[in-house]
This record gives structure tokens, sequence and C-alpha cells, in this order.
């Protein structure tokens, strides 16, 4: 399993050991930070995949974590949670782009899945992605399918030289590596 970071905010002592001992059982890397404010430097200095913040904290509360942890990172899933939960503060953590919302006290098995599922989801997210950004190249001609501006799987294909140009606006030129010049010798007869 990948070490995934996660950031747990709360102003509640127990809630930070309790999740926090309860998620990194689970092989997940915990940092907890006892205000708004901590987890806030914490962001700014290295990266979450996961941030689970208190709603209701002094100074700053869970929706100003969530700002901050979507502002440096789009992808990084917060789940807001806390003990005064309503439907107006639920709509506004949704609204603000928070991936889940939990009432506490929640049970530890919740918790586990939602946080393994989000997991799940982050590596599909980072393989679809991967997909999309390799290069097709015909194994036997060697050319290059050129999906830019396309629906995948429809672009052109083209020579390498061909996608280059067009591409980098390099001209290249052919020549042989030394293996291919080796072999091109000895099948005319020059050694």
């Amino acid at each position: 399993m990948r070490n995934y970071r996660i950031l747990l905010v709360d102003d509640d002592p127990f809630i930070l050991t309790g999740i926090g001992k309860d998620l990194e059982s689970s092989g997940y890397d915990v940092t907890p930070a006892k205000s708004g404010e901590r987890a806030i430097e914490l962001m700014e200095n290295g990266h979450f995949d996961m941030v689970i913040t208190d709603l209701v904290m002094d100074r700053v509360d869970g929706i100003d974590v969530l700002k901050t942890a979507k502002a440096n990172n789009p992808e990084t899933m917060v789940l807001i949670l806390t003990g005064y939960g309503d439907m107006e503060s639920a709509i506004d953590a949704l609204r603000l782009d928070a991936d889940d919302y939990l009432l506490k006290p929640c049970e530890p098995d919740e918790m586990k899945l939602r946080v393994s599922r989000y997991f799940e989801r982050l590596e599909l997210k980072r393989k679809l992605r991967l997909y999309e950004t390799m290069l097709p190249v015909c194994c036997v001609c060697k050319k290059i399918r050129d999906d830019s501006g396309r629906e995948p799987g429809t672009g052109k294909w083209m020579t390498v030289e061909q996608y280059i140009w067009e591409k980098a606006g390099i001209s290249p030129t052919s020549t042989y590596c030394p293996e291919c010049a080796a072999a091109a010798k000895k099948e005319i007869g020059i050694e």
C-alpha cells in the first residue's frame, strides 16, 4: 500500500488521538494539528493526500482549512468532521468543494471505510491521468497517434519525424545508431 499522508485537524485532543491511532493502524501516515492555524502552517510546508478537519474551531475554522487545502491542491480530499452538524453547514462545506461530511461521534469503521474508498478513487484518477498522457506508438511501424484536441483513440497516425516537426518545430535527421549501423554494414558486406 502506498504511504498516504493525512492531516487530522481538531481542537479536541481525544479526537486527534483516537482517530489518529485508528488511521495509523490502517497504515496511513497521520499528522495531527490541534488548531486551524497549525493545519494551514503544515499545509503550506508539505503535501497531504487528505485533510480531515473539525468544522468549529477558534479563530481559523474548518472552512478556512478546507479553502487552504483546495487552494494548495484541488485533488486533496477534505473531509469535514463536526459535532455541530446542520444542513446549512453541510451545504456550505460542499459548495466549497468538501469531499465528504461526517458527524461526530463517528464509528471508527465508518471513518476507515470512507478514507479507504477515497484512496481507491484517487488511485483510479491517477491511473486515468497516466493513460491519458501516454503517447500511442504502433508496435510494428512505430508511427505515433496524435490525439491532441480529439477524442482519445481517434487521432491521426504519423511518423516520428512528422510528430516531432509538428509538435516541436524541429526537423529531425535520419541516421543510424551504432547497432543498426553495424547490422547494415554486415548485411551489405562491409565490415
